[in-house]
């Protein structure tokens, strides 16, 4: 006796595989920011009284409001993935829009946040940075650094996330093939959990 597939079935689709994929990907990333918080611990450890003075040119009030929108960015792409799989269409657009709101408001607080120290001059290479000590120079370096790479980080997420918006338009990711939401949902929590851990090591020194 034949089979009849739905036409929604896709035989080549293995979402088992993209998962472990995905989460084999954030394991290398976790790797990653592991190793700079390390050297970051190091130099910290070496240099307590310059980190903690260069600290207090950052603005606790921005690192805690940026540190808000991705928790409230976390939650909106859960319950995007909740809708999907109870057939919430418009919700799961809906909250795919939100998260990527918040993302912009966060690059967007970070652009100022990152333009008052340039205006400064506390950046790698300016005549200002040049004649701080090396423990200040440590903490600036790593900062801009790691803050930068984590808004690299945010920009991947916000593409994934617009492509991953479209698709559920175009009715590509539905509920019975939402592998592709999913997957932007960890990389953007995994995005989340990297800046919780930034926060309170760059702007909470004591």
């Amino acid at each position: 006796m034949e089979t009849t597939l739905s036409p929604s079935v896709d035989l080549h689709r293995d979402d088992t595989a993209s998962k472990i994929g995905m989460w084999l990907f954030i394991f290398t990333e976790i790797l990653l920011f592991g190793g700079l918080f390390l050297v970051y611990s190091v130099y910290r450890y070496r240099n307590p009284v310059a980190f903690h003075l260069a600290h207090q040119e950052l603005s606790v009030t921005m690192g805690f409001i940026n540190t808000v929108i991705l928790l409230i960015s976390s939650a909106t792409v859960a319950i995007a993935i909740t809708a999907i799989q109870k057939h919430n269409k418009k919700l799961t657009m809906m909250m795919l829009g939100a998260t990527l709101l918040l993302a912009l408001a966060f690059m967007v607080n970070k652009y100022f946040e990152w333009g008052a120290k340039f205006d400064h001059g506390l950046y790698p290479g300016s005549e200002l940075m040049a004649g701080l000590g090396h423990g200040d120079m440590l903490f600036f370096s790593l900062y801009f650094f790691m803050t930068g790479l984590h808004g690299v980080h945010i920009i991947i997420g916000m593409t994934l996330l617009t492509i991953t918006l479209v698709k559920v338009k175009k009715g590509s990711v539905n509920p019975g093939k939402y592998a592709l939401l999913e997957n932007s949902g960890l990389y953007w929590h995994l995005v989340d959990l990297i800046w919780i851990f930034l926060f309170p090591l760059f702007y909470l020194i004591h």
